[in-house]
């Protein structure tokens, strides 16, 4: 990303408008030769790192019996045991019976050495424990039932404590533990959860997304001498067949995660949209039908705001539709009657800001300018995985935005597939172009119940909302206190901003019907009002992703540049509200 005043709507450019066929040929054979340059390229990400297995906590031997060998693992692969505590030594039952006495003796000891408290996502580190079986032991802090945090994170006196992070938990235990790790997690939390197999598979779920990591061009591997091959975890819980049930969902809402995630961190010569299009194809192994509309079908529906955006780029645009139709009605009612509920995606592979042309300082973060598409194909996935009894449409528009001899410039107008004309005022403002045509063409196509958009559309959003929350804008009250919802409950934020008629007025033209850009102030308002005359009044939020989407802190469960949000707060919204 470039600098916050300069990112208006900063991202990306789709192919189109000319057909040339000499620049087709020549398109054509430079993909070819890139292709044979970059073995695996296009190799999937979806591979499985983690082997998990459950057990009943009653099953594990107590540790302090006297045993001729550690427990488990090669050499230089050993089995670790993990546990937890909290506040004033607490521990589960379960947890007590494990270690016995002379385990919380030998734990209180090392714990004053180090100050350790039972302080929540801290850790003591035990190795070769005295007087124990396992290899290892690693006592994890949960924190006590003492005071709670406001709304803004500040610890407060007298506030509930807010619902505990099982996600966060799991992903903290797969950071000490390491990559390749061979361990035993007795998950008996001192202060147990509301719904304990919830809370045991949000934390193998916080577990497998830890594990992530994007590395597959690095030629240099094992530089420090960390273990190859997958994570081995047992996970012993109170009702291991509940939480192996659920866990399959789990595992399939973190296989859509990482998927987006390593969609935004391929390099941009790799993922370009015609390779990003094949990409989607393998969806199709999970039952979801896909369709790719190439230049000239786009060109035929009359997309001239997407293509416009990528006419500069030797890379053709694409636009691919997604449908999992996991619903019984959808299915029998006949597939042109079904509604379904649709996600739509901005997928500019990258952004230069085409003419309007961005800084160089930052600009190799352009490469993440299709994050908002990266969720929606991960969500694709999530769903068609756990076999999500919804009926569910995808679309993303995928293009460059390039600086090139036929890129379309400052004071051109363009005809959206609405028939609305648009006056381009900055080039860099391209992704809400992508996005016009596309909300309209789904709304047009398929009369969903409501769509959702994500894009990294605007610089503005993080001058607002930094990179703590996505920015909401929607037309419908109860989807936004819905999303709101599920975004507190995955830890994807939102914060709802407003739209209005006086913000509207600033996107009027002299020249056409709308201009792409309002000006710097209120930039993220703007961008929500500019996509608001595309939906026809449809039930429709926005989430500026800007900030979140790509770049955001590291966490405990994500350590990657690209974070794959959205991926589980869409999740959990069709989850709690729209299916069965």
């Amino acid at each position: 990303m470039v600098p916050a005043a300069r990112r208006v709507d900063s991202f990306a450019k789709s192919r189109g408008v000319r057909s040339n066929k000499r620049l087709i040929g020549k398109r054509a054979n430079r993909v070819t030769r890139r292709r044979k340059r970059t073995p695996g390229a296009a190799e999937e990400q979806m591979t499985e790192t983690m082997k998990i297995e459950f057990v009943a906590l009653t099953a594990l031997p107590v540790q302090t019996r006297a045993s001729p060998e550690r427990a488990g693992g090669e050499a230089g692969h050993a089995r670790t045991l993990v546990i937890f505590m909290g506040k004033d030594f607490a521990f589960g039952a379960a947890t007590r019976r494990l270690i016995g006495d002379r385990g919380e003796a030998l734990i209180k000891k090392a714990a004053a050495v180090v100050k350790f408290k039972g302080k929540a996502l801290t850790a003591l580190d035990l190795v070769a424990p005295a007087g124990l079986a396992a290899e290892r032991l690693v006592v994890v802090g949960t924190g006590g039932d003492g005071d709670g945090e406001d709304e803004e994170g500040q610890i407060k006196k007298n506030v509930p404590p807010q619902p505990f992070d099982h996600a966060g938990l799991g992903g903290f235990v797969m950071g000490k533990l390491g990559h390749a790790a061979s361990a035993t997690v007795a998950f008996d939390p001192p202060r147990p959860a509301k719904d304990p197999v919830r809370a045991a598979t949000d934390f193998t779920l916080g577990m497998r997304l830890r594990d992530y990591r994007f590395d597959h061009y690095k030629t240099k591997k094992n530089e420090d001498g960390e273990i190859k091959g997958r994570a081995d975890i047992v996970l012993a819980a109170g009702e291991p067949s509940a939480v192996r049930r659920e866990a399959k969902g789990g595992e399939a809402v973190a296989a859509g995660v990482l998927t987006a995630r390593s969609l935004v961190n391929e390099p941009a010569n790799i993922l370009h949209p015609e390779e990003f299009a094949n990409r989607v194809m393998a969806l199709k192994k999970l039952g979801v039908e896909v369709t790719v509309l190439d230049e000239a079908a786009m060109r035929e529906l009359g997309m001239g705001a997407l293509l416009g955006v990528g006419q500069g780029s030797v890379r053709g645009s694409r636009t691919v539709i997604m449908r999992w139709r996991g619903a019984k009605s959808a299915k029998d009612s006949g597939k042109s009657k079904a509604k379904p509920i649709a996600f739509v995606g901005k997928g500019v592979c990258f952004d230069t800001g085409g003419i309007s042309i961005k800084p160089a300082a930052g600009m190799e973060d352009m490469k993440g300018d299709m994050a908002g598409a990266a969720c929606v194909v991960g969500l694709m996935q999530a769903l068609a995985g756990r076999k999500a009894n919804v009926d569910v449409l995808g679309a993303i528009g995928l293009v460059e935005n390039m600086p090139g001899p036929e890129a379309q410039r400052p004071g051109d107008i363009v005809k959206s597939m609405s028939g609305q004309t648009i006056e381009v005022i900055n080039t860099d403002a391209e992704g809400r172009l992508v996005l016009a045509d596309l909300l309209w063409y789904v709304q047009d196509k398929f009369k969903p119940k409501f769509i959702v958009d994500l894009a990294t559309l605007t610089g503005a959003i993080l001058v607002a909302l930094g990179q703590e929350h996505a920015g909401l804008f929607t037309n419908d009250d109860e989807l936004g206190k819905r999303l709101i919802a599920a975004g507190k409950a995955t830890g994807e934020k939102l914060w709802r901003l407003p739209l209005g008629a006086a913000y509207d007025k600033m996107i009027d033209s002299k020249v056409a019907d709308m201009k792409n850009t309002g000006g710097r102030h209120a930039g993220s308002i703007t961008a929500a009002q500019f996509l608001q005359r595309f939906v026809n009044g449809t039930p429709w939020a926005h989430l500026d992703i800007a900030g979140t989407g790509m770049g955001s802190p590291a966490s405990e469960i994500n350590q990657s540049w690209g974070s794959g949000f959205g991926v589980r707060l869409l999740d959990r919204l069709i989850a709690d509200h729209y299916e069965g």
